[in-house]
C-alpha cells in the first residue's frame, strides 16, 4: 500500500480532511470508453436525471409517486434541491447531455443535509444518533441510485464508484451511508439475504444504527448454521453486493418502503474501511478512471 493512501486512511480514521489526497481537478470525474462521469451541471440535467430515474423507480420497479410526479413522469422530492447529482453519461448518443443520461446518484453532504433539515435516510434509520457519535467525522449519504436496464454493466457501477470515490475526497469526507434496496415489500421473501447481512456484516459499537422502531423488521429470519453464504451472496442485489466488497456494514432492522415497492437495509461505509485493494484499483487520487 502506499504512502499516499496511508496517509489518507490516518486522516479519515482521526477525522481530518486528506489533504495530501485531491480528486481529479477537471469537470470529468471519471472516462471509461464512450461513458463518463460528473456532476450535473444545470437543472436541465438534473430534470433529466429524475426522468432516468422515474423511467427506474415506475416504469420498471412499480413505484407510486406522488401525483404530480406521476404527472410529469420525474421522480422528484424536496431533497432534489439541495443534493449534487452524479450522472454517468453515455457519449456515443446523439444529443445533448441530457439524452445522454444513463445512470445517476444523489449525493448529500452532511453540512448541507444539517442546513436543510436532515437526511433522507432519517425517515427510516436513527441516523443522527450515528452522527452525533462521530462529531469528528464528516458524513456524506448515497441516495436514488439507479442504472437504466440496458446499462447494468460493470463498468457503469465501477464509473459511478469513480465519482462517489472523487466526490469523497475533494470533500474530504470520513464516511458513506444510504439505504439500498430489495424489491417488493416481504422480507420474508427475502430471509436468505437478509439473515445473511444480519448475521455476517451488522454494524456494532460505535457505528451501530437501528431502523427507527415504528418502522423496523426483523432481519434475523433464519438462524446463522442455516445460512449458506454462496447462496446468500447471490441472493443480493448487485448494488448491495457491491458494497460488501467495498467493506460496507449495514444497519440492524430492514424497513418495507411501500411507496417504492421496497424493502430497504442501511448501509454505512467508513472511508478507513473500504478494502485495500478498491483503494489500489481506483486510485488514491480518485485517478483510476480520471484520464
Amino acid at each position: 500500500m502506499s504512502i499516499d493512501i496511508l496517509n489518507h486512511k490516518a486522516a479519515v480514521e482521526a477525522g481530518r480532511p486528506a489533504a495530501a489526497l485531491q480528486a481529479p481537478s477537471g469537470d470529468i470525474l471519471g472516462r471509461i470508453g464512450n461513458l463518463e462521469t460528473r456532476l450535473a451541471r444545470s437543472e436541465r440535467e438534473i430534470d433529466a436525471a429524475q426522468a432516468v430515474r422515474y423511467r427506474v423507480f415506475v416504469d420498471e420497479m412499480k413505484a407510486q409517486l406522488p401525483p404530480d410526479a406521476m404527472r410529469r413522469e420525474r421522480d422528484v422530492d424536496s431533497w432534489d434541491a439541495i443534493c449534487d447529482h452524479l450522472l454517468v453519461l453515455d457519449r456515443s448518443i446523439e444529443g445533448d447531455a441530457e439524452d445522454q443520461i444513463v445512470g445517476t446518484y444523489r449525493l448529500l453532504r452532511q453540512e448541507v443535509a444539517m442546513a436543510n433539515g436532515g437526511f433522507y435516510s432519517a425517515s427510516e434509520y436513527a441516523i443522527d444518533q450515528l452522527v452525533s457519535r462521530h462529531p469528528e467525522k464528516r458524513f456524506m449519504e448515497l441516495g436514488r441510485s439507479c442504472v437504466l436496464p440496458e446499462y447494468r454493466t460493470k463498468r457503469t457501477v465501477e464509473l459511478l464508484w469513480q465519482g462517489n470515490w472523487a466526490y469523497a475526497l475533494k470533500h474530504g469526507m470520513s464516511a458513506m451511508f444510504g439505504c439500498a434496496s430489495f424489491p417488493g415489500i416481504h422480507p420474508e421473501s427475502h430471509a436468505l439475504a437478509l439473515s445473511f447481512l444480519h448475521h455476517t456484516v451488522l454494524a456494532k459499537d460505535e457505528w451501530s444504527v437501528g431502523a427507527l422502531p415504528e418502522l423496523g423488521r426483523d432481519m434475523d429470519l433464519m438462524p446463522v448454521e442455516a445460512v449458506n453464504p454462496r447462496k446468500a451472496l447471490a441472493a443480493l442485489p448487485p448494488l448491495i453486493k457491491g458494497y460488501l466488497r467495498l467493506g460496507a456494514m449495514v444497519g440492524s432492522g430492514a424497513v418495507v418502503d411501500h411507496a417504492f415497492n421496497t424493502t430497504d437495509v442501511l448501509i454505512v461505509l467508513p472511508i478507513a474501511s473500504i478494502s485495500d485493494r478498491y483503494v489500489n484499483y481506483y486510485g488514491a487520487d480518485a485517478g483510476r478512471f480520471s484520464s
